[in-house]
């Protein structure tokens, strides 16, 4: 922070645009229409709108943006926060508890920018300081410039006032200030903000992490999520990177029908080599957008991997890819629930019966209550219709979850069966179909890319198809 003072009030006009009014966040993703898809999921019904449901909670309640991207953890940082509205405060509180300030330290102080100079006469300088100030344009200016004879000059500080006054802005920035915040805003944008000052610069690029997590066994999860990565490749055009994390019993390598002599665990078993060269090295290409991170899928070897293994690897290859889709074993243990509340989106997978209803409510209440400032995990519901099977209703089993589903697949052995068989996605062997037409608009959703339409051939213009 510096403490000299930038004396050039004259310098700018006093007509100038009111950049700070409100917040230009990200909009809502708007998913782009498709008219088949939509006109096949009315009328079958296979695609419920979420329903709107009353928060119950003392805290106060703010709404996120949708935001496309991943979210890195904040460094282990120390941040002093010197408020002087109680609603300042309350915002801090839900920030602290978010999943991306997990390794900071966050503590609250009243009385703004006053109590922050008396503060750092008798303490050491945090890495950030978060001060509050309703008070006008020249007396901020005044009581930063007796701050600043007190902090460390690498100090990073962020100002949040009431006065939308692009010199106010330029001034502050001007005495080394490094983000100035006016409200309203959210604790999402908060913490972005915070996260932008202390980016490793070397390796600001951070993709989107997809988890997708069955809520028992054999409810078809890997496949959904083998699908979702080829959909989000090949129909959305995006990079994206699938890994298999079910180390003894997964199924990537065979449903791509590819042989692949090193796997993920070579990186775990080796956790610190683990950097971009060594993980490029060891993915396999399915196509060009698509690479894939395979599990051995044997039970020679027991692995007792650390739980750090697997954060360090999922955050090598986060850095090397737009989107990273994470197919999770069906077990609970300290990396899978560390690996699902880091994640920028959550799938869960059940099928209509009882101890899916009762495994997925488990997973989505735990999982709001850990990512309140992120998306809900996303139900999708599959296997449905079974013939001569009992089943939940789907409207009795969205109202007793809490969630309405993103999408339901229907029961298509025939489909999955031969598509399994031949070693290719189902959009590969039937695009037209409803399960491959419902994960196509699970990627539109994801990413907000419209499915690019396969280009017909001269042929199948000849035969109208």
């Amino acid at each position: 922070m510096s403490k000299e003072k930038a004396l050039f009030e004259d310098e700018f006009d006093a007509d100038f645009d009111d950049v700070f009014a409100e917040d230009q966040g990200i909009d809502a993703l708007d998913a782009p229409a498709n008219d088949a898809f939509d006109s096949f999921m009315s009328s079958d019904d296979l695609l419920a709108a979420p329903e709107q449901k009353p928060v119950l909670s003392d805290q106060p309640i703010f709404t996120m943006p949708d935001f496309n991207g991943g979210d890195a953890p904040l460094p282990a940082i120390s941040i002093k926060v010197f408020y002087e509205r109680e609603e300042t405060r309350m915002m801090m509180d839900v920030c602290a508890r978010d999943r991306r300030m997990g390794r900071a330290t966050l503590e609250a102080i009243p009385g703004g920018i006053p109590a922050a100079i008396a503060y750092m006469q008798q303490n050491p300088t945090p890495n950030l300081l978060m001060i509050e100030s309703s008070a006008n344009a020249q007396q901020i200016l005044g009581e930063i410039d007796s701050l600043a004879e007190h902090c460390d000059e690498n100090v990073q500080v962020m100002v949040v006032g009431v006065v939308n006054d692009i010199k106010l802005y330029r001034q502050l920035v001007a005495r080394g200030v490094s983000e100035y915040l006016v409200p309203p805003f959210e604790p999402i944008q908060i913490i972005r903000s915070i996260s932008s000052l202390f980016v490793d610069p070397d390796r600001p690029f951070v993709g989107k992490q997809i988890s997708v997590i069955g809520a028992k066994g054999g409810v078809g999860a890997s496949t959904i999520a083998h699908n979702l990565a080829w959909a989000l490749a090949e129909n959305t055009r995006v990079n994206t990177t699938l890994v298999d994390l079910d180390l003894s019993f997964g199924t990537t390598a065979l449903d791509f029908n590819q042989e692949t002599p090193q796997t993920i665990a070579d990186a775990l078993l080796a956790p610190e080599r683990a950097d971009d060269a060594v993980i490029e090295r060891l993915l396999a290409k399915a196509t060009d957008r698509l690479s894939l991170f395979t599990a051995p899928a044997s039970i020679n070897q027991i692995m007792d991997i650390p739980d750090e293994a697997f954060t360090t690897v999922i955050e090598s290859v986060r850095r090397n890819v737009p989107y990273m889709v994470l197919d999770l074993p069906h077990t609970w243990s300290r990396w899978v629930q560390r690996t699902l509340v880091a994640s920028d989106e959550v799938i869960i997978v059940c099928q209509p019966d009882l101890a899916s209803l009762r495994n997925g409510k488990n997973f989505i209440d735990q999982l709001k209550g850990q990512r309140p400032n992120d998306n809900p995990p996303r139900l999708v519901i599959n296997m449905s219709g079974v013939p001569k099977r009992p089943e939940i209703p789907i409207k009795d089993f969205a109202a007793a979850i809490g969630v309405e589903p993103e999408i339901i697949l229907p029961f298509e052995p025939e489909l999955f069966g031969t598509a399994a068989n031949n070693g290719q996605m189902i959009s590969e062997t039937d695009a037209a179909s409803r399960s491959s037409m419902a994960i196509d608009h699970l990627a539109t959703v994801l990413t907000g890319r419209v499915v690019a339409k396969p280009a017909k051939s001269f042929l199948n213009k000849l035969l109208g198809k």
